[in-house]
């Protein structure tokens, strides 16, 4: 038997079967070639179609199934990540009545904000775990204020996993961890935070049915299986936002778990029991995969935008050709990159710097001493600083940081980059190759809930290996606080 995952991004859709006993990947595999198009009518908004969705899934499920020669009638299960705080509205026969806003639309920003200062952050903050800020409900609450003749014939509203799992089952309905997603998850009461959708004249009749992210969610339908190529009466057992499904794709699950990822922008999420925050701007709080009443486990989310970007830049200005020849010279110079430091927010507000927009800067360059390979050495420290810089402000915010696993992606395959990180923070991380789409295949078959055994597997099949502390700390605890002094001269002037 075997499980099939679908992540659905706002660059591809990525799909993947797994060995239902053994959880081994057979394949993975995305749609379309070249990224989706993000529609932006104006700056600063993001829109994608909902059906262009459907259509690399469908897509994506046929090529999978042809290259693994798999008999479909023998997928038992299906598992859903996808990008998170999108809205999707469709009318009472389940047509989407405008594209979705997603994750990166800033439109509703004021909105949020002014829900905040109205709500009152104390408020807030004990029962929403975030601001409203620029999320699901708020985009929401756009659609209200500026296309009401639309938001009146709205029958439902949905995250875009949701929406996907409609278009397989003609089933409705979504989770407490996509609603705490889209901030409309009240943790005190537990239950749908009513009274903000009050303050925002929003029906509650439009959020769908709840059911639990580990559960039979719905099955796939005649409608969907002529469009598939699967079988009529799969179900659905399993979906959640990207980040938190990232963490349990590496077995992040407990309290002082971090999982950490270094694309284009890197993420820092880090599982804890504690529901206490002084971090209104800062930081984001999700409800973990495994959230329940009695075991509150909630995602501590920190976002540094300007991450791999910054080595993508400097690969495609320079004269390597690869990271490997990249990461090579940067080995030959020394920690610290002789006085040289990269302050890598190019890549738009920052909001762990509070939403402050310093670009990059490189600092103290000697144009008859520095090389490319300082270039290089000082842009991965100064991410690798980015993401020091990032889990200190975590951790005065009441996480705890016990150890660190990653995705065997650009940035953590660079031993400068990973031997920075795990040195100044003082924990192993531990790397693994896997993907979104394999552990939503894998978490489709966590309805027992054995999370111990879910975790074992994970181990066995993709563990690549273990970065250590290095026992010398002093270079490299110097050449952080020397970058740190210049990040904060810089924020100083801002």
């Amino acid at each position: 038997m075997y499980y099939l995952g679908l992540d659905i991004g706002s660059s591809s859709v990525k799909v993947a079967i797994v060995d239902a006993v053994t959880g081994k990947n057979l394949a993975s595999l995305h749609e379309p070639k070249n990224e989706m198009q993000i529609i932006s009518h104006q700056n600063d908004w993001a829109e994608q179609d909902p059906e262009m969705w459907w259509t690399h899934s469908c897509t994506a499920i046929k090529r999978i199934i042809r290259k693994t020669a798999i008999e479909p009638s023998k997928i038992s299960g299906i598992g859903i990540s996808y990008q998170m705080h999108g809205l999707v509205v469709v009318d009472s026969k389940g047509n989407p009545l405008r594209n979705s806003i997603i994750w990166c639309d800033s439109r509703a920003v004021e909105i949020g904000n002014m829900a905040f200062s109205e709500l009152g952050e104390n408020k807030c903050m004990s029962h929403l775990l975030n601001s409203p800020a620029n999320f699901t409900a708020s985009k929401l609450k756009w659609v209200k204020d500026y296309e009401p003749e639309l938001y009146d014939k709205i029958h439902k509203f949905m995250l875009p996993g949701d929406y996907i799992a409609y278009k397989l089952t003609g089933q409705i309905c979504t989770t407490k961890n996509g609603l705490s997603e889209g901030i409309i998850w009240d943790y005190k009461s537990d239950t749908n935070a009513n009274w903000l959708l009050d303050h925002y004249g929003i029906d509650p009749c439009l959020i769908p049915d709840i059911v639990s992210n580990f559960s039979n969610q719905g099955e796939t339908n005649k409608e969907a299986s002529n469009q598939t190529g699967l079988p009529i009466g799969i179900p659905i057992t399993y979906r959640a936002g990207d980040q938190p499904n990232n963490a349990l794709s590496l077995n992040v699950f407990n309290h002082g778990e971090v999982a950490a990822t270094g694309g284009t922008s890197g993420v820092i999420y880090a599982v804890t029991n504690n529901l206490s925050s002084k971090e209104s701007s800062r930081i984001n709080h999700f409800a973990h995969v495994n959230y329940t009443k009695e075991n509150p486990t909630v995602g501590k989310l920190l976002c540094i935008n300007g991450a791999g970007i910054q080595y993508r830049w400097l690969r495609n200005h320079s004269v390597e050709n690869s990271y490997e020849n990249m990461n090579r010279k940067a080995s030959k110079i020394a920690i610290g990159s002789d006085g040289v430091a990269v302050i890598p927010f190019g890549n738009g507000a920052e909001r762990m710097l509070n939403n402050k927009n310093i670009g990059t800067q490189f600092c103290n360059l000697n144009l008859n001493k520095h090389s490319h390979g300082h270039l290089y050495r000082a842009a991965l420290e100064g991410i690798a600083f980015s993401f020091v810089y990032g889990m200190e402000i975590l951790k005065n915010d009441n996480a705890h940081i016990h150890v660190i696993r990653a995705g065997n992606d650009n940035l953590f395959r660079s031993e400068i980059f990973a031997n920075t990180v795990a040195t100044l923070i003082g924990h192993e991380i531990e790397i693994y190759n896997t993907t979104g789409a394999v552990g939503a295949a894998r978490a489709a078959g966590l309805i027992d809930g054995d999370f111990d055994t879910f975790g074992e597997n994970i181990t066995k099949n993709d563990h690549v290996m273990t970065y250590m502390p290095l026992k010398i700390k002093g270079p490299y605890l110097e050449a952080y606080q020397y970058w740190k002094k210049e990040l904060e001269l810089i924020l100083k002037n801002k």
